[in-house]
C-alpha cells in the first residue's frame, strides 16, 4: 500500500475511475524522482484539485478556461514563481493523464502563466567577513559545536545544497592524492567530486577526531544530537530541518540578520569565489547547475556600490 501524501487521491481524479486514480498516483511515484519536487508538485496539484472539487469540476470535463481561471485567481495572493510552479505541476499531470489515455487533451496546455524574469536571486548573502564572524562565533569546545561549524563550512566551501550536506556519509569525505575530497550527491542524480578547502579540511578533521567515527565509513557524516543532553551525538543522520534550525540558532547568536538560511552559504560561497577571480563555468560545475545563467543568480558582485560611485552624483 502507498504511504505518504501520494496515498490520497483527490476526488476530481478518483471520481474518474480506478485507472485515473492509479495514473494520478503513478505521476508522483513513477514520473517524479526528486523528493522535494514530488512534495512541491503534490501540494500544487492538491490545491488545484480542492478548487475543482469546490466547483464540481471533474477531471474528464475540465476545459482550458477553468485552468486559466484558477491560475488567475492564484495570482491574486501568490507570488509569480509559486503560480508558475503550480501551472507547471498541473500541466505535467495532465500530460501524464493524456499519455495514459485517461483524458483526450491537456486542458492546461494553452494556459499561460505570469511573466517572471529573474536577473538576481533573492537569497540573502553574507560577505566574507560576516561568514568568518559566524564560523568563529561557534563554541568548538563541544562536539555539537564542532559539528555545526563543519556543517556550515561545508555549505560555504563546496556550494552544496543543504540536502546534499545532510545526507553525506563518512566515506564521502575521502583521501585522494595529497588532499581530502568531497563527494556530493546533488539534485537530479548528479555526483560532484571536489577537493576540500584547507579550512574545511581542518574543521572536518577536528569534528571527525572528536566524534571518533572515521572508521564507520557507511555511517552518516553529520549526526543529530542526543535529545536528552544535546551534547552527545547519536547514530542518526541530520535532516534538512535540523540543519536549518542550527543555522538559524548560530546566525542569531552571531548577530547576523534573521533572513540568513541554509541557501545563504551557497550564495555566499559562489559570490566570494567569483570575487577572487573564479570563473562562472567552474562555479556552475561546483554548484551542480545545468546552466551558468542559474549560477549567475547567486553572483552579487554587481550589487556593491562604492562611495566613489555615489559621489559621482554631483548635484
Amino acid at each position: 500500500a502507498l504511504r505518504g501524501p501520494v496515498a490520497s487521491v483527490p476526488a476530481f481524479s478518483a471520481d474518474a475511475g480506478d485507472d485515473a486514480a492509479r495514473r494520478f498516483i503513478e505521476f508522483f511515484t513513477v514520473n517524479i524522482r526528486n523528493k522535494n519536487t514530488r512534495e512541491a508538485y503534490f501540494r500544487a496539484v492538491s490545491k488545484f484539485a480542492d478548487w475543482c472539487d469546490g466547483r464540481g469540476l471533474r477531471l474528464d470535463a475540465l476545459e482550458p478556461v477553468a485552468v486559466a481561471a484558477y491560475i488567475e485567481e492564484l495570482g491574486n495572493d501568490r507570488p509569480e514563481p509559486t503560480v508558475k510552479q503550480a501551472l507547471a505541476a498541473i500541466r505535467m499531470l495532465f500530460d501524464w493523464m493524456v499519455t495514459g489515455h485517461i483524458i483526450a487533451v491537456n486542458p492546461a496546455h494553452a494556459v499561460r502563466g505570469p511573466r517572471y524574469n529573474v536577473r538576481r536571486g533573492k537569497t540573502p548573502v553574507l560577505d566574507a567577513e560576516q561568514a568568518r564572524q559566524l564560523l568563529d562565533s561557534i563554541d568548538t569546545n563541544t562536539l555539537v559545536g564542532l559539528r555545526d561549524r563543519a556543517i556550515i563550512a561545508s555549505m560555504c566551501y563546496t556550494f552544496a545544497r543543504v540536502g546534499a550536506v545532510a545526507t553525506l556519509k563518512v566515506e564521502d569525505y575521502f583521501h585522494q592524492g595529497k588532499r581530502w575530497w568531497f563527494r556530493l550527491q546533488e539534485k537530479n542524480g548528479k555526483v560532484i567530486e571536489m577537493p576540500a578547502h584547507h579550512n574545511l579540511e581542518a574543521y572536518l578533521d577536528a569534528y571527525l577526531d572528536a566524534a571518533g567515527v572515521r572508521e564507520s565509513r557507511k555511517s552518516p557524516l553529520f549526526r543529530r544530537a542526543d535529545e536528552k543532553n544535546h551534547r552527545e551525538l547519536t547514530d542518526k543522520p541530520m535532516t534538512r530541518l535540523l540543519v536549518w534550525k542550527l543555522v538559524k540558532r548560530r546566525a542569531k547568536a552571531a548577530g547576523l540578520p534573521p533572513e540568513v538560511c541554509c541557501h545563504t552559504f551557497r550564495a555566499t560561497g559562489i559570490t566570494t569565489y567569483l570575487k577572487n577571480g573564479g570563473t562562472l563555468e567552474k562555479a556552475k560545475y561546483m554548484a551542480g547547475h545545468e546552466s551558468a545563467r542559474t549560477t549567475g543568480l547567486y553572483d552579487r558582485r554587481e550589487e556593491e556600490v562604492s562611495l566613489d560611485e555615489v559621489e559621482r552624483i554631483v548635484i
